[in-house]
């Protein structure tokens, strides 16, 4: 009893300094609130102390409640009770993976189950920055620098998971660390340092193996720097700007995470794993006066880059983005005027730290009206002269966009509501190139590379494909 006190003072203490727009009552499937991972933090620590315990928190999100009981909510809200909301946690502690339910009408775990299998739980930011600096401090990777003339300063370093190639026995949470080359540039993905091997226990918290197999060139420097300041002439002719304007405003509305506009109407949340979420999209038909579902839930699901070089460094990238780094927790704050145009909205979220306090992500989400002056539909009428008929309705569309960094690639991620009634979803790819040092200057020198094109001297870039899951629970006219 004396802990459940001490339980309930603690959170009544947090909750009277989070402001009241968080405490109002939610819809079932929002993202959790701050009060809610504060919540989650102080649950799961006092069922097992950090005193005695090594506990981190690699994921904290929603645990989706049953669709049904959420159907049945929605037809009958505001009389029926919703249903009960609970958070999904994926902790490690004492070295064990657990998977843990809890609920926010108890205050208390539901379940905790430990997973035995093949996997590992997403990295966090912060053990990742914890193994990256491991290197600078290992004796045998500063004499690999010094062997290549390299100045340590002028290094920066990543963590790659390694994937699994079927064995049957677990080599544990381990992560290795490429390291990359700046002096001179903030390119850094086309200076790799290339042949050396460092593995990081993750758990340990310390490194494992080391391979520095042979020395081969750094790529140059020049031409690589991205940044528009350091660009240098010729340039190409400047464009005149465009400006986006709603005298009176726009057209659609947030209200929480519920979006309307046109004849759409949907549910917006977040989650540090997959993303946007778009929920219970439904459309009005002005014929019935009424509206008709669409789409009861859709996400990324998940991202799979898999690289198709078989060196020694190379072999195991084959990334899970979402799985392993968070499409969501990778997102970045929108660049007004950049990122989307003047007449964006932007909605923030949040997602859990590896304490499990709550970290705010600004701008993660804009909201527009696109107008590319296309066209919805048109026709000219020239059968009844003298008449000349000519209708046309132009092409206007809802965004919700979210951009995610993961390492070197940044994904555009778009769901685009039509007035005909149909959702676009797209990934638009941009950012850097992964490449990988060659001895290779001239492609007259290759006799067979079936791993790469050589891009420029030194510089391989290596072949790979990016496929993109989504998961889509499409409700037309009902679930049945």
């Amino acid at each position: 009893m004396a802990h459940s006190l001490k339980i309930l003072f603690f959170l009544f203490s947090i909750l009277s300094i989070i402001p009241l727009s968080h405490q109002l009552e939610q819809h079932p499937l929002d993202s959790l609130t701050p009060n809610e991972f504060i919540r989650v933090q102080a649950i799961v620590n006092q069922s097992h102390p950090t005193s005695t315990t090594n506990l981190t928190f690699q994921y904290i999100g929603l645990n989706e409640p049953d669709k049904h009981a959420v159907l049945s909510w929605l037809q009958n809200h505001p009389t029926t009770t919703p249903p009960r909301r609970q958070a999904f946690v994926v902790a490690r502690i004492n070295h064990q993976t657990h998977e843990l339910i809890i609920d926010f009408s108890r205050d208390d775990i539901v379940s905790d189950r430990i997973h035995h299998g093949f996997g590992y739980p997403s990295l966090t930011f912060q053990e990742e920055i914890d193994a990256n600096q491991l290197v600078f401090n290992h004796a045998p990777f500063l004499a690999a620098l010094n062997k290549r003339g390299l100045k340590l300063e002028e290094v920066v370093c990543g963590s790659f998971t390694v994937g699994w190639f079927g064995e049957t026995k677990q080599n544990g949470r381990v992560v290795k660390i490429m390291c990359y080359y700046l002096d001179g540039t903030v390119n850094l993905y086309m200076r790799p340092i290339e042949a050396i091997t460092v593995t990081v226990d993750l758990e340990a918290m310390k490194i494992n193996h080391f391979q520095d197999r042979l020395v081969v060139p750094v790529p140059k420097a020049a031409g690589t720097d991205y940044r528009e300041s350091k660009q240098k002439p010729p340039f190409g002719p400047e464009l005149k700007g465009i400006t986006v304007v709603q005298p009176d405003g726009p057209s659609f509305t947030i209200d929480g995470s519920r979006v309307r506009w046109a004849n759409w109407d949907f549910h917006l949340s977040f989650d540090a794993r997959v993303g946007p979420i778009v929920s219970l999209a439904s459309i009005y038909d002005t014929e019935k006066q009424e509206f008709r579902r669409v789409m009861y839930r859709g996400f990324v699901s998940e991202l799979f880059v898999p690289y198709m070089d078989l060196t020694e460094e190379w072999y195991y990238r084959t990334f899970f983005d979402a799985g392993e780094y968070g499409y969501g927790l990778c997102a970045v704050p929108l660049e007004p005027l950049r990122d989307c145009p003047a007449n964006a909205v932007y909605m923030g979220a949040y997602v859990a730290a590896q304490n499990g306090m709550p970290i705010e992500m600004p701008n993660v989400f804009c909201i527009f009206e696109r107008n590319a002056g296309d066209v919805m539909w048109r026709h000219t009428e020239t059968m009844i002269p003298p008449d000349l008929i000519t209708e046309v309705r132009p092409d206007m569309s809802l965004v919700v966009r979210m951009v995610s960094t993961v390492g070197n690639y940044d994904y555009i991620n778009d769901w685009e509501f039509k007035q005909i009634g149909s959702i676009k979803v797209t990934v638009g790819l941009t950012g850097l190139l992964e490449v990988r040092g060659s001895k290779y200057t001239h492609k007259d020198q290759i006799d067979e590379e079936v791993y790469g094109t050589l891009l420029a001297e030194n510089t391989l870039g290596a072949y790979h494909d990016h496929f993109i899951t989504y998961h889509l629970d499409l409700d037309v006219d009902g679930c049945e």
